[in-house]
């Protein structure tokens, strides 16, 4: 008897974690999107996501296949808004039963105290904008999430984070994505600021495509060659290269084109090229391209070198040279010598006769 409670308690046991190990652990949603995140092994489960309000009752109704844990999000298609209560479901099925879920109440219309504001909040290929301020000061969590289709593949957090300001000097809460991104592929970006003392959520969410980008940042030329320096502006890897073309009267008289090293946002490197010899003295302009992995033009800069006339180069002497003169030196200092000794000489000699 003892053993077959044993059994039957660990049965239970067995059951219970079994239970638990597919679970909806969080849901927001408001009448633009929602997102749900989901733990432990949901391999082969549903997930399905319907909104309602009071007045019209179901609104609308998602289901989809989910791989793994993680956050999944959804835009919802709802005509313009009524003032409502509403509600957003998630549910985890398996096996045609529901395993997990967890609702959201919303309330949409009518007047409500703010706590915070947001001034901007969007995302690009280099990372989520977000300027917030508030009036009094307030503390919030702030959620970041970079989509790819409907699952999160990037999602941080930063807690407690004070915020204050006014509309014309906000807080900054921006982030760059820590993930590379592929070059034409299309992203959303979300973030989520939850308030801390009310529970006063907002979420912004914006589809952008990730393209590489890059910027010209420093430039020198002269006589011999020329450089620029390129700095980064996008997670998505930055291959493309420097195009230098030198022209003198209209008249193109060199094109060189160097690749640049990998950048991502923030890097920066600089290319540098030397002419075919040095410039002849002259007036020239130069045109410096930044050109993008596909071959587009990214950035332009322009610049005139006045080539001027070398001084003459002092001529240096040889060792053979310098000791010739010195011997020329010492022949002409002895002849002058046995000149004025030889006039001694003489002199003395007419003086006797």
């Amino acid at each position: 008897m003892k053993l077959s409670l044993r059994i039957m308690l660990a049965m239970a046991l067995v059951v219970a974690a079994s239970a638990q190990a597919q679970e909806v652990t969080d849901i927001y949603s408001d009448l633009q999107s929602c997102d749900v995140t989901v733990k432990g092994d949901v391999a082969g489960c549903l997930l399905q996501l319907d909104l309602s309000s009071s007045k019209k009752g179901a609104i609308e109704a998602r289901t989809m296949p989910i791989d793994g844990p993680g956050t999944w999000i959804v835009k919802w298609n709802s005509a313009a808004a009524a003032e409502d209560s509403y509600r957003a479901c998630a549910r985890l099925i398996k096996d045609g039963e529901v395993v997990s879920e967890r609702c959201n109440d919303f309330y949409y219309g009518g007047r409500v105290a703010i706590r915070f504001d947001v001034r901007d909040a969007h995302a690009d290929h280099r990372g989520m904008t977000l300027l917030v301020y508030s009036e009094d000061l307030a503390v919030v969590d702030v959620y970041y999430m970079l989509v790819e289709g409907d699952k999160a593949v990037y999602v941080t957090r930063r807690d407690s984070v004070p915020i204050a300001g006014s509309f014309r000097s906000p807080s900054d809460l921006s982030l760059e994505w820590k993930q590379i991104l592929e070059n034409g592929r299309e992203y959303m970006g979300r973030v989520k600021i939850v308030e801390k003392r009310d529970g006063q959520t907002r979420a912004f969410m914006n589809p952008f495509t990730a393209i590489d980008d890059a910027q010209i940042t420093d430039t020198y030329s002269d006589e011999t060659g020329a450089s620029a320096t390129v700095i980064g502006r996008s997670r998505v890897p930055f291959e493309g290269s420097l195009k230098f073309d030198l022209h003198q009267d209209g008249t193109l008289l060199a094109s060189v084109e160097e690749k640049t090293p990998i950048l991502l946002a923030g890097d920066d490197e600089t290319v540098e090229i030397s002419w075919n010899g040095t410039l002849d003295p002259g007036i020239y302009r130069l045109t410096i391209q930044l050109l993008g992995n596909d071959g587009d033009l990214l950035d332009v800069e322009e610049a005139i070198i006045e080539a001027k006339i070398s001084p003459r180069p002092l001529m240096a002497r040889t060792e053979a040279e310098d000791e010739g003169s010195g011997t020329t030196t010492v022949v002409v200092i002895a002849a002058v010598i046995l000149i004025a000794a030889a006039t001694v000489a003489v002199m003395r000699r007419r003086r006797k006769s």
